[in-house]
C-alpha cells in the first residue's frame, strides 16, 4: 500500500476542498493552529516544513476523530470511508 499524504488547504473551502482527502476526513476552512497535529495519537498530522500547511496522511490515520472533535474552525469532519 502506498503511502499518500493529504492535506488541509486554507485557500480551499467546502466544495472546492481537496477531494482526495475525503478517503476518511474532509477539509474545510484549516487556520494551521496546530491542535490537531498536537492531538494526533497516530502522528498522522504534520505541517509540510515547505508550504507551512497540515496534512494528513491517511496511511497512518486510524479515524479516531480527535482532530475533528478539537479544531476550533470545525475544518476536519469524520466522513464514513465508503462514502468518499
Amino acid at each position: 500500500m502506498a503511502r499518500i499524504s493529504r492535506e488541509c488547504r486554507p485557500d480551499r473551502a467546502g466544495a472546492g476542498a481537496d477531494p482526495d482527502a475525503g478517503r476518511c476526513l474532509a477539509t474545510a476552512s484549516c487556520g494551521a493552529c496546530d491542535v490537531c497535529r498536537l492531538l494526533c495519537p497516530d502522528l498522522a498530522i504534520t505541517r509540510d516544513p515547505a508550504t507551512g500547511r497540515i496534512r494528513i496522511d491517511l496511511a497512518y490515520c486510524k479515524g479516531c476523530g480527535i482532530c475533528a472533535a478539537f479544531c476550533p474552525r470545525g475544518a476536519i469532519r469524520m466522513v464514513p470511508e465508503d462514502a468518499a
